[in-house]
């Protein structure tokens, strides 16, 4: 038992996500409500504004989810030749939404193996995967570890591909001092919950391509031609000049096929009072991620997790763990064993084409992603969030111990 950080006596609480709602956000949210202007609106153009500053770029678009975000951004190469049942080429290990966002957008996903040491797709793998029908690579940055994104780039470049960066849980990383979501011809984030910029529900797609951007916008709303950064509309009692300006309503004429997928006002309120409380909220995550990794070789060689390489800042989303070859232990155990004493735990995802049903169509058999099938079945993630600090990276540094002293093993207790 132990002290918690609100006084009371009791075993420590580990949640696995948070969400940061600041004062100002409560006055936003309250002054919304007393308005009822509570579609797209100004709030949601000040967070786009805000957000694109923040990863460098020219543009933003908020939707609903980072998978409409995922789906979105795919779904722009419609107006560039590509063709429904074209491939995009997807990392096997995922949250299942970046494997569902490429069939939505109307394409195939062809799955590549991870590497085990970065959880990332595995560059080597890509070219052996190309085909002429290939328009795309969607590569995943996992836990907030940046990917292989000189590699990646450059395996596109030649062979005419776009690069949509999967950076749902990337919030705040770095490659090579370029910010994740914004290396690549676009770049979608999710909102969600847990992450280090949240609206509640959410996601986002950056990009440095105007043109893009109006493609989005369209998308996002039905496929209409209305497509402006800034709708007069939404955001002031002004007449649109260009709602009638060749007679038919620009707001009613559909371009290309689209989507319901806007941010409303609240969410963006949410979203705004994150912005403001960004950097502590990463400087919070990442001192909590590197009390645990910079002492994480003691749990060796039973357990594993990411490191940060040369040329990279991970933006934590969560603590990767997983069970190694050998461990007298399965997932199952470590997972009850931490779930028993408070510390919550989520599977660290699994190989999207042999381990999800939802895929079994493709034809894929298990055994074709080693590597991702093994993190599948053997990992889990644990929180790392702003709400928890050294303490309570502590207590999951002091209960993995328990749990490896219970079959015997010492290893190098306080390194570190």
């Amino acid at each position: 038992m132990s002290e918690t950080r609100n006084g009371k006596r009791g075993a420590f609480k580990v949640p696995f996500g948070t969400i940061s709602i600041p004062e100002q956000t409560k006055r936003m949210i309250a002054d919304l409500l007393e308005s009822r202007r509570l579609s797209s609106g100004r709030y949601v153009r000040e967070f786009e504004k805000r957000f694109a500053d923040l990863l460098q770029v020219e543009e933003a678009v908020a939707v609903s989810s980072g998978t409409d975000a995922d789906v979105l951004a795919l779904s722009v190469l419609h107006d560039y030749g590509a063709h429904r049942g074209d491939e995009v080429i997807v990392p096997a290990l995922s949250f299942v939404a970046t494997g569902s966002a490429v069939v939505h957008a109307g394409f195939r996903p062809v799955f590549v193996d991870i590497e085990r040491e970065t959880l990332n797709i595995d560059t080597r793998l890509i070219e052996g995967a190309i085909t002429q029908k290939t328009r795309a690579i969607l590569p995943v940055h996992l836990m907030g570890k940046p990917a292989d994104m000189d590699a990646i780039t450059a395996i596109a470049k030649r062979h005419k591909l776009f690069v949509i960066e999967d950076a749902a849980e990337a919030h705040g990383a770095f490659y090579k001092d370029r910010p994740v979501g914004g290396i690549g011809d676009m770049g979608a984030f999710s909102l969600y919950l847990a992450h280090i910029i949240s609206t509640c529900e959410g996601g986002i797609v950056v990009t440095h391509n105007e043109e893009y951007a109006g493609i989005l916008r369209s998308l996002r709303s039905h496929g209409r031609a209305c497509k402006c950064r800034i709708c007069i509309l939404n955001t002031t009692p002004d007449r649109c000049p260009n709602r009638f300006k060749n007679i038919e309503d620009r707001r009613f004429t559909n371009e290309r096929i689209g989507y319901s997928c806007k941010m409303n006002e609240l969410e963006a309120a949410i979203g705004l009072g994150n912005l403001d409380l960004y950097e502590e909220i990463l400087e919070k995550r990442r001192r909590n991620l590197f009390h645990i990794l910079d002492r994480f070789e003691e749990f060796h060689p039973f357990l594993s997790t990411m490191r940060e390489g040369p040329g990279e800042r991970i933006g934590p989303m969560a603590i990767p763990i997983i069970v190694q070859e050998g461990a007298p232990f399965t997932r199952a155990e470590l997972t009850s064993f931490l779930e028993e004493r408070g510390i919550e735990t989520r599977p660290l995802f699994s190989s999207i084409p042999t381990q999800c049903r939802g895929f079994e169509y493709m034809g894929y058999r298990l055994g074709q992603f080693p590597k991702a099938e093994y993190v599948g079945t053997h990992g889990v993630h644990i929180g790392v969030h702003q709400d928890l600090g050294e303490a309570e990276m502590d207590y999951v540094l002091e209960t993995l111990r328990e749990l490896l002293r219970r079959y015997g093993f010492r290893g190098t207790e306080g390194a570190g």
